[in-house]
């Protein structure tokens, strides 16, 4: 799967992601409440959560990533290095820089919560307001089309207006709230849980 969206192109993630997908992960848990996994990870710690979503199936990873020039015109020929280039681009716009990753998961382990998903994006904090978690959706439901998926659930750690509107805007409706549910800064979180209805 790969797609092209003018400056950026989103495809099935790969282990060669791994660290820059592990770092980006990791300030999220460093400076915000969004996941509640506290720790840090390395990147051969995150391994198996990445083996977990192969490029087909019901549970993906996509990632969203800046088009290299040869991606945008490959008859271009190779991307030149560095030092041919007449100037350096700015942080967060280097040629396949990562902007961002969505993933479905197995919603619990049981075997029938099988046709249920729980998705997730993520977007580079250099990447905001860029569309890129919206363009990261509509091709993960786009690949969930096919699948044998009924429903798929998203967890949101209250506030979150931003991500709030995302979920809303791809059809997901609030179901309920776990009040107080996470610990993280000392201090109580809650989480909103939206549902979206597929197949």
């Amino acid at each position: 799967m790969l797609q092209q969206h003018g400056e950026v192109q989103v495809r099935a993630g790969t282990e060669a992601d791994l660290p820059a997908l592990t770092d980006l992960y990791n300030h999220y848990i460093r400076e915000t409440s969004i996941t509640f996994d506290l720790e840090p990870f390395t990147p051969d710690q995150r391994r198996p959560w990445l083996l977990s979503h192969p490029q087909d199936g019901p549970h993906r990873l996509l990632v969203a990533q800046e088009a290299t020039e040869r991606m945008k015109n490959p008859h271009n020929g190779p991307v030149p290095g560095p030092s041919a280039r007449s100037a350096a681009p700015g942080p967060g716009h280097l040629p396949g820089a990562l902007l961002g990753y969505a993933t479905s998961s197995a919603f619990r382990p049981k075997a029938a919560y099988a046709p249920s998903v729980e998705v997730t994006v993520y977007c580079a904090p250099h990447a905001a307001g860029r569309g890129i978690g919206t363009l990261l959706y509509k091709a993960l439901f786009e690949a969930l089309a096919d699948e044998d998926v009924h429903r798929a659930y998203a967890g949101i750690t209250q506030p979150n207006e931003a991500s709030t509107r995302l979920h809303t805007r791809f059809g997901f409706r609030h179901i309920g709230t776990y009040t107080e549910v996470g610990r993280k800064f000392d201090r109580y979180w809650d989480v909103a849980w939206y549902q979206k209805d597929l197949g």
